[in-house]
């Protein structure tokens, strides 16, 4: 699952979620040069051929692009959200892509937990409201995930209702 309960400190429970990652930065450098391979290997024929000079910039700008769409895509994805639930106080932090950061924080007793099973932007939209705002969560999940960690989530939320308010 892309998303972690982070071991408890004392009181406070904290919960971090990021997008999948299907092709690691490993993975990404053998794609790349297994495409050079594929597109070199048949280039040997024409090793001294005046031909190998007007093919090889766009061999060489085919790779370029393949290269840029990769580091976009993981620039792109480079989201991770920490959501912590302490009494008193739920704090939902996102650290978005170049550095972008957005927080929302609300009581406990008053944050309510929302899956929309339809009515979203997307299905099993889940989504944390409170202090007049309404915040989503785990846009990157797919609707198992969003539903597994509903139920999840709702039970850390009652458990904290349950322990009452921040005694400091």
């Amino acid at each position: 699952m892309p998303y972690e309960w982070l071991p408890p400190d004392g009181d406070t429970c904290r919960l971090q979620l990021w997008p999948y990652r299907s092709l690691p930065r490993r993975g990404m450098v053998w794609f790349l040069g297994g495409t050079a391979l594929c597109i070199g290997v048949p280039l040997l024929g024409l090793l001294g051929s005046p031909v190998l000079w007007g093919l090889l910039p766009f061999l060489v700008a085919t790779i370029a692009a393949i290269w840029w769409a990769l580091e976009r895509s993981f620039s792109d994805a480079e989201i991770v959200e920490d959501l912590t639930l302490r009494p008193g106080l739920v704090t939902l932090t996102r650290h978005g892509p170049k550095g972008r950061r957005q927080d929302w924080q609300a009581n406990p007793h008053w944050v309510r937990l929302t899956l929309y099973a339809t009515d979203g932007p997307v299905p099993q939209y889940l989504t944390l409201t409170g202090e007049g705002r309404e915040v989503e969560l785990g846009a990157f999940l797919s609707e198992a995930e969003r539903t597994s960690l509903r139920g999840e989530l709702a039970a850390a939320l009652a458990d904290l209702r349950r322990a009452g308010p921040d005694p400091a």
